[in-house]
């Protein structure tokens, strides 16, 4: 058999729950892109994100993650990436000056735009391969058989509970963002909000040891 066993599954849920639900990156992002370009971007934002940890998940059984965690080189690279990537969306978020005025339904990022966004920010952050490599493996029980088959299942799982807790999000904030939209002063300020936002959580990835 090379399913995990029901106790260790049981377990690694109650952990999963309570860490996918702690208002971290994946959370903050989704919040952000949700009240600002509606619930559609939000849960394009929120599946962009399962996409990347799907991502990783593949990459993890396969051993890729483990050659760039082992290269301090290949880590720098793929972090600095990712912070650039953030920074980059934030400041395009700050310094855009696209009125909105007259046109309160016109979102500032289309779904599939968001789901681009969050999907490539997800692949590129080294922090979740990290997880991936040193979470996962603490609930493979070798004796139970296909280690690389119960990695495969506790990432999907990872996903499906980390899915579900942004799109509760995406489907929150959407509600809220679609009444601050119709404010023109909150319009002026959302951009360099979210903007903020995904520039601290650049430089944040930046500086964030290995």
């Amino acid at each position: 058999m090379a399913m995990p066993e029901i106790t260790v599954l049981l377990t690694y849920l109650a952990v999963l729950v309570g860490f996918v639900f702690f208002p971290g990156p994946s959370i903050l992002l989704t919040l952000a892109r949700a009240s600002t370009s509606g619930t559609r971007a939000g849960v394009a934002t929120s599946l962009g994100i399962g996409l990347g940890d799907v991502i990783h998940t593949v990459l993890a059984v396969i051993g890729v993650s483990t050659i760039v965690m082992a290269s301090a080189n290949a880590f720098l690279a793929v972090k600095l990436l990712g912070a650039g990537y953030l920074i980059y969306i934030g400041l395009r978020s700050i310094f855009d000056r696209t009125s909105l005025q007259g046109q309160p339904d016109l979102p500032l990022i289309t779904p599939r735009q968001a789901f681009r966004q969050a999907c490539l920010a997800e692949v590129l952050n080294p922090k979740s391969a990290m997880f991936f490599l040193a979470f996962l493996p603490q609930f493979v029980v070798p004796e139970q058989g296909n280690v690389a088959l119960q990695l495969l299942v506790l990432g999907l799982l990872f996903v499906v509970v980390g899915t579900a807790a942004t799109l509760s999000v995406a489907v929150g904030a959407g509600a809220i963002g679609a009444t601050l939209r119709s404010n023109p002063g909150v319009q002026r300020w959302q951009g360099k909000v979210v903007g903020t936002l995904y520039c601290a959580l650049g430089i944040r990835l930046a500086f964030q040891p290995r």
